[in-house]
């Protein structure tokens, strides 16, 4: 637990999954990748960073007919 919370905590602060992967002494970078696929927030930074410039920012809302559309399957 130590160690997870541990990887956790460095990528939240933006250390790269290689310097992970060495101060925790895994053997390979693929092992440490297991956090990144953890870390919601971190993927909600990387998609906010791949938005258009001329985009509203922000979660999509779909409309009331495509929910009833979406219920109905």
């Amino acid at each position: 637990m130590l160690r997870h919370s541990t990887a956790m905590r460095l990528l939240n602060a933006g250390v790269d999954t290689t310097v992970i992967a060495l101060w925790l002494g895994h053997e390979s970078v693929a092992t440490t990748q297991i956090y990144v696929h953890a870390d919601l927030a971190l993927k909600e930074r990387a998609l906010a960073r791949t938005a258009p410039i001329e985009a509203t920012p922000g979660r999509y809302q779909p409309t009331d007919t495509i929910m009833a559309f979406l219920d109905n399957l």
